[in-house]
């Protein structure tokens, strides 16, 4: 449904927002059509390091030939991509049936490759991540409700107390769980009368989740990176492309590639659960009243806060996140 905005600001966000998407669908559908006018790409030698993961050149060839290395993949015969990444949010984008013949309408994955090769067919999930300014941005990861994210732990076996999910019900600004809401709130209040910050929530809550999110670190990573869409997503991404920065010529596109594992182990490596402090600079309720804002490896969270999705539960990829890897 269109938004309808409500003054020039929220206009601009709203195009803003759109235009940042469409670049980011033309860059997945490029790449997939690219991807199938590729010949065979031979394996290439391993390399060390940063240059591991760092490619600049053709986004399509770098990340074929990433996935032959990594998954050791000889003989290529064939190579079919289907774009998914289009389909939740422009509803546009190739048909691709899951096993039981259903048509996908949502995936994680952006693209879906199709190798054929020495060994037999291997059908592998691609996501991909865009930025289109000089220097890298923080990218959104998933997007949801405080309850929604709150089930998904639970449905992937990782316990969450009514009261902590109660408590990031208070921090989305969720009706009913505002400082408006609440008849003790201070009538003198400088923050935000609309949501709690972290900082602010029940010091028993945020114990427990600086537990959730230590000991589970791991799984959920790799939960905001794959499983975004459990129900009805038969395609998890097992490879993540990332356009670092700008380009003016596709033959020196800067890319981050990882294997879904590798950059949950260099998000672990790079640290654990934390907060970090910051003030408000924008917006109705800007301040200088210092806040925590929670973090866990490369993975920000906040509450989205923008007019048509408020009460939203965001998490982020931190920006440049790819050149502080570890190894």
């Amino acid at each position: 449904m269109a938004l309808t905005p409500i003054d020039e600001i929220h206009a601009a966000q709203i195009a803003a927002g759109t235009i940042g998407r469409t670049k980011g669908h033309e860059f997945e559908a490029k790449l997939s059509a690219d991807l199938n006018q590729l010949a065979a790409i031979p394996d290439v030698e391993p390399v060390k390091g940063e240059q591991r993961h760092l490619k600049v050149g053709h986004p399509d060839r770098e990340l074929v030939r990433y996935i032959l290395r990594s998954k050791g993949l000889k003989g290529v015969k064939n190579i079919r991509a289907a774009w998914l990444g289009g389909l939740a949010t422009f509803k546009k984008g190739d048909v691709v049936k899951s096993k039981s013949g259903i048509v996908v309408k949502r995936s994680k994955s952006d693209i879906l490759l199709e190798i054929s090769h020495s060994g037999g067919v291997d059908n592998i999930g691609v996501s991909v991540k865009t930025c289109h300014n000089k220097t890298p941005t923080n990218d959104q990861l998933y997007c949801t409700t405080a309850q929604a994210f709150a089930n998904l732990l639970r449905n992937n076996k990782i316990p969450v107390s009514d009261a902590a999910e109660r408590a990031l019900r208070m921090f989305c600004g969720d009706p009913g769980f505002r400082p408006c809401d609440d008849a003790s709130t201070p009538k003198d209040r400088v923050c935000s009368n609309e949501r709690w910050f972290y900082d602010e929530l029940p010091q028993t809550e945020r114990n427990e989740f600086q537990s959730i999110f230590s000991k589970y670190q791991r799984e959920i990573s790799t939960i905001l990176l794959q499983k975004a869409y459990p129900e009805d997503d038969p395609h998890a991404p097992e490879f993540l492309l990332h356009q670092t920065v700008a380009f003016s010529d596709i033959a020196k596109c800067e890319c981050a590639i990882f294997r879904m594992d590798e950059l949950v182990d260099q998000s672990c490596k790079r640290s654990g659960f934390s907060t970090a402090s910051y003030t408000v600079k924008k917006g109705r309720f800007k301040s200088s009243v210092p806040h925590l804002a929670p973090r866990f490896g490369f993975i920000q969270f906040q509450r989205l806060g923008n007019k048509q999705n408020a009460t939203q539960l965001q998490f982020n990829l931190e920006a440049g996140y790819f050149y502080k890897l570890s190894e």
